[in-house]
């Protein structure tokens, strides 16, 4: 098997620990172990509960209980319908994994987060592009979406909110999706790890699980509820689908960690408190960068609708890579260039982190395009 190198993950993994302004972070602004406690309340009983647990491996798919909590972010599913994985990665992982063959067509869209195409093109399958574009305001064309999948598809893949441009499939636009997979005969997976972010307050987008019977959807801790240092995430779908991934991740994964579960469980219990803090920063977080975006020359992009994560297009002869290796170089920002996503022209920009790191980022970032 041959995988290509991951383009964002090494970016991230060559500048992350040195930059002096991260705003290329996506999840809403991080939770100290106090700040999860201090939300949920009963520091000491859960300590008492710390102390005395007997670190086995736990229940192997996940601790009921837990299933139970994230059973109710969907409409249909209960803890027979999930599985616990090593964060959303892991979890899309197991998902490819479980779904995909060599010779297997697979139509992705793109940009999105690269592991989406590229794990199934590792694994042989035909994978067919189909590219989002700004004046679609980055929603696939039904249409050609269509064309691609023909009637012989195994399996479309989306990223609902998409992670690098905030576009947002509500749920109109998903039926007409699943009714598109239905007619291919195709499975449905969706990565949801921003779902539950949107900015408008009357939108609530549905999992794609919800909607029809073929569909998956991944999900995780580490954005909506800002505790990526859990490593835990989860695929929810059918009965018979959780059996084989089941199958699968005994080669993976025996459990997740218990002392991840634990606090989880936490998070999860009190998952309302946690959502009012992090809708707060998004939208306040989001509506600055509006008016930086429309306030800075050579600057353009399509408005977030959800999610953590902007993609901004610029208007300077600099290929993606030297424009954000310059500004780092600059100042100490740190942003995505577009190459990762295969977009010239374009960086990703991630806005959830604390508003001041954010402003004092974009600040930078104006200072350095002035020297353009």
């Amino acid at each position: 098997m041959k995988i290509e190198p991951f383009g964002v993950e090494e970016w991230m993994n060559a500048y992350e620990e040195k930059a002096r302004i991260n705003v290329a972070e996506t999840c809403v602004e991080s939770l100290t172990v106090g700040e999860l406690l201090d939300l949920s309340g009963g520091r000491e009983s859960f300590l008492d509960d710390f102390f005395s647990r007997k670190l086995t491996y736990g229940e192997i798919p996940g601790s009921f209980d837990l299933r139970a909590h994230i059973s109710r972010l969907y409409d249909t599913q209960d803890e027979g319908n999930l599985l616990l994985a090593h964060g959303g990665i892991g979890a899309n992982f197991l998902a490819l994994y479980t779904l995909v063959e060599p010779g297997d067509r697979v139509v992705v869209v793109k940009p999105t987060y690269q592991q989406l195409y590229s794990v199934p093109r590792g694994f042989g399958a035909d994978v067919r592009i189909l590219s989002l574009r700004p004046e679609n305001a980055f929603l696939p064309d039904l249409d050609e979406l269509e064309r691609l999948a023909g009637d012989r598809c195994r399996l479309i893949v989306l990223n609902n909110p998409n992670n690098p441009t905030g576009a947002l499939m509500d749920g109109a636009f998903l039926k007409e999706v699943a009714r598109i997979a239905e007619r291919s005969g195709a499975w449905l997976l969706c990565d949801e790890v921003y779902r539950g972010l949107e900015h408008d307050p009357l939108e609530k987008t549905p999992s794609v699980v919800d909607l029809y019977e073929k569909a998956v959807a991944t999900g995780s801790l580490s954005k909506v509820f800002s505790l990526a240092g859990l490593r835990l995430g989860w695929v929810a779908g059918p009965r018979d689908f959780i059996r084989e991934c089941f199958s699968r991740r005994d080669y993976t994964t025996i459990s997740c960690g218990m002392i991840d579960e634990m606090l989880a469980m936490r998070a999860f219990s009190h998952r309302e408190k946690i959502r009012e803090r992090n809708l707060s920063l998004v939208r306040r977080n989001a509506s600055i960068l509006d008016g930086w975006v429309n306030g800075e020359q050579g600057l353009s992009y399509v408005r977030p609708r959800a999610g953590t994560t902007a993609f901004i297009r610029y208007d300077f002869p600099v290929p993606s890579e030297d424009f954000c290796k310059s500004l780092f170089d600059f100042n100490g920002a740190f942003i995505v260039p577009g190459r990762a996503f295969d977009f010239e022209g374009w960086f990703r920009l991630g806005y959830s982190c604390a508003t001041e790191t954010l402003e004092e980022g974009l600040a930078a970032i104006s200072d350095y395009i002035r020297t353009l």
